[in-house]
């Protein structure tokens, strides 16, 4: 009678505990759908696509050869990377010991000793037990213990993913810069050199009586505020490089690098269905991989609620305890322990409490990942239809303003204008020109956005 109830505690002890042995599923009220917006739809809803720039090796999407040897540097000497890399190490090691977990453990303990008393010989006495001890895992404990592992390892890779994916863009938009300062400094110098010419003609009308002393000195003063920016840009180009080689893990130095007006681009720009940011964004695989592993650990409390049965035994050789002249005899013993929890304090309803709600914090933050992630993604392809369109109407000004300054500096030299015109058109020139170099760059910078925002880069490849 009595092996009938212990039975029927057991078994059903085993059916209440079934749901510890449940694996990570997804929750059905993350949304999944409608995380981006069209850039083009009435109703922002966005053309089905099966292709997904975010797919794109990083050596397709950059293909100045100078951009991809400090892309393959800073892949190979980044220190963020670098600490990422060793913590999917860690993880692994983690996930290596809660596999091992469920094998039993063994142990080696020899002993000896002399045992001399007065009036009697001595006698040595010696014993080589092995000492094993295994953990039946009937309640999911360890189960759940390598599952956690096995997502905190998914975790750490998808933030290495994640990391990889940054530092590319960084270095992209970091070398653009670069390139984009490059152009503004030679649009600056160039004007310089047309301003002083400027300053010489009003001079020489100042001279002829056609201009006077204010108008000279309003030049001089805008070829000084040229010669400045210069200076300044200069120094932006110095930080931006330093910039730069600190990424790349280098000392701060010169950036061998192209020219703005050569870099290309892929022409096509495929978003892809939203339901693809689950599996190419790493921060939202990231995410969901701490839901998985905070799921594991709800379980695991769960499971301490249940007995722990563990089996330890010891086999082994002694020559007794009467004297050295006795053969060697075998020992052995077998034990199985159960414990099971009684009175904790409610350490244990304490501690499921934690892990529940540190499950749904996760949700909600895998949750809200998506959504920023949606939202990232419906930025980048706004900000790159725009600056598209910018781009044609600052060109369109660009060559307006060109002409007016051609016409005013005519205008003036036979004395039908004033210097403030030519001033005037000069400064707008140059302000356009600046602006059409930041829209260039801007183009360049919402494709690297919208690449990164699609997950692209994550592969290192």
């Amino acid at each position: 009678m009595k092996k009938q109830i212990i039975l029927m505690m057991c078994a059903a002890a085993l059916f209440s505990s079934c749901g510890i042995y449940n694996s990570y599923k997804r929750p059905n009220d993350i949304t999944v759908e409608g995380l981006y917006r069209d850039t083009v739809a009435v109703n922002d809803t966005l053309v089905s696509d099966t292709t997904n720039m975010g797919n794109v090796s990083w050596r397709e999407m950059f293909r100045d050869p100078k951009l991809q040897t400090l892309i393959e540097q800073g892949l190979a000497h980044n220190t963020d990377l670098q600490t990422a890399m060793l913590q999917v190490k860690q993880a692994q090691a983690s996930l290596m010991t809660a596999r091992l977990s469920f094998l039993p453990s063994f142990t080696l303990s020899p002993q000896g000793g002399i045992t001399k008393m007065e009036n009697t010989p001595s006698y040595r006495t010696w014993q080589a037990p092995i000492n094993a001890s295994w953990e039946a895992d009937l309640f999911g404990n360890l189960l759940n213990t390598s599952r956690g592992a096995k997502a905190s390892l998914l975790q750490s890779e998808a933030y290495e993913q994640a990391v990889r994916s940054q530092v590319i863009a960084n270095i992209a938009n970091l070398y653009y810069t670069l390139l984009m300062l490059d152009r503004q400094l030679e649009i600056s110098e160039e004007t310089q050199v047309k301003w002083n010419q400027t300053l010489t003609m009003m001079k020489s009308m100042m001279e002829a009586g056609m201009s006077n002393k204010a108008g000279v000195a309003q030049t001089e003063a805008s070829c000084y505020a040229v010669a400045a920016s210069i200076a300044e840009i200069r120094q932006t180009i110095r930080e931006t490089e330093n910039s730069l080689s600190t990424l790349l893990g280098m000392t701060p130095q010169h950036i061998d690098r192209g020219r703005l007006e050569d870099q290309v681009m892929p022409e096509e720009i495929n978003a892809g269905v939203p339901l693809q940011l689950l599996s190419n964004r790493p921060d939202v695989r990231s995410a969901e991989m701490s839901l998985a592993s905070a799921f594991y650990l709800t379980n695991k409390a769960r499971s301490a609620f249940y007995p722990n049965i563990s089996v330890t035994g010891t086999l082994g050789w002694t020559n007794g305890t009467t004297g050295t002249i006795n053969p060697a005899e075998i020992i052995k013993n077998a034990i199985v322990s159960l414990t099971q929890p009684i009175f904790n304090r409610g350490a244990l309803i304490a501690n499921l409490k934690i892990t529940k709600a540190q499950q749904e914090q996760a949700r909600l933050n895998f949750q809200q990942t998506l959504l920023n992630a949606g939202a990232e993604v419906s930025n980048a392809l706004y900000a790159y239809q725009t600056v598209g369109e910018k781009s044609q109407q600052r060109d369109m000004q660009v060559k307006a303003l060109e002409d007016a300054v051609e016409a005013t500096v005519g205008l003036m030299s036979v004395g039908e204008t004033t210097y403030l015109d030519v001033i005037t058109a000069q400064q707008s020139l140059l302000s356009a020109q600046l602006t059409q170099v930041q829209d260039d760059y801007d183009y360049l910078q919402s494709v690297i956005n919208l690449y990164q925002a699609l997950g692209g880069g994550r592969n290192g490849e």
